[in-house]
């Protein structure tokens, strides 16, 4: 009890002195820096990060091939008509895989002139975050439609850019998302055709046989796997997706 009476007595007396360097120390502070820019206190670039890394789910849908790749599957079950098979998760996961292999050019861009030169603290934040934006906005002009991106331009009102440096991320970002559903939807319609054959030829087969009552999904499902293993759907598809990429 001795004992606890003098740490408390301790702490008591030195926390006006906790207090006091608190004080002294700035959390978040902005400085010029001698090259004529702003050097922020680690206050702030911790928050800047902690930011960054809330919309990074935010951005791998909008600023990547996940939107894509992740309908023309949805699309694809549908057509096969598998219920939940294969699963949401794994769905998610083959996205998520295939949009790292597409996009892996793109990351290492980025690493190389960005990520890795602030880390090694050659860039300030407002640099490296610069120049992290210039490979994936490289990547979304490739794969945006030229009336996607006037119809966006128009709307809000900025007329016709004189290059891409001048069009800006709130235009480019709608733009390319509304490309991508186009652009998703078409795999879709011409994946979903075959299918959809199979599909009217069996139900014509059983209405031809007065068979009326039999679902004609239940007879065509294993029709369709069978085509679906038979032409190695899974590699095809994956093999499709990753070339519609112009990277």
């Amino acid at each position: 009890m001795t004992r606890l009476l003098i740490f408390v007595s301790l702490g008591l007396l030195l926390t006006p002195a906790f207090a006091e360097a608190q004080a002294s120390i700035p959390l978040m502070s902005v400085q010029p820096s001698a090259s004529g820019g702003s050097d922020y206190s680690m206050s702030i670039q911790i928050l800047l990060l902690m930011t960054l890394l809330t919309l990074v789910p935010a951005a791998l849908i909008t600023m990547t091939s996940f939107t894509r790749i992740l309908i023309v599957l949805a699309i694809l079950r549908q057509a096969l008509g598998t219920a939940q098979t294969p699963s949401n998760q794994i769905i998610l996961g083959l996205s998520l895989f295939l949009s790292l292999f597409i996009m892996a050019p793109v990351f290492e861009v980025a690493w190389t002139s960005a990520l890795q030169p602030y880390i090694e603290e050659t860039i300030g934040f407002s640099e490296a975050l610069e120049a992290a934006k210039t490979p994936f906005r490289e990547f979304m002009f490739s794969q945006t439609r030229e009336t996607d991106l006037m119809l966006f331009a128009d709307l809000g009102g900025y007329g016709v850019f004189a290059s891409r440096d001048d069009v800006p991320m709130v235009v480019l970002l709608p733009s390319f998302l509304t490309s991508e559903l186009k652009t998703a939807f078409q795999i879709g319609f011409l994946m979903f055709v075959p299918f959809l054959i199979i599909d009217l030829v069996v139900a014509a087969v059983l209405m031809s046989m007065g068979m009326m009552m039999l679902s004609p999904m239940l007879i065509s499902l294993p029709f369709k796997l069978m085509l679906f293993v038979l032409i190695d759907g899974w590699s095809l598809i994956a093999a499709t997706l990753v070339t519609s990429f112009a990277v």
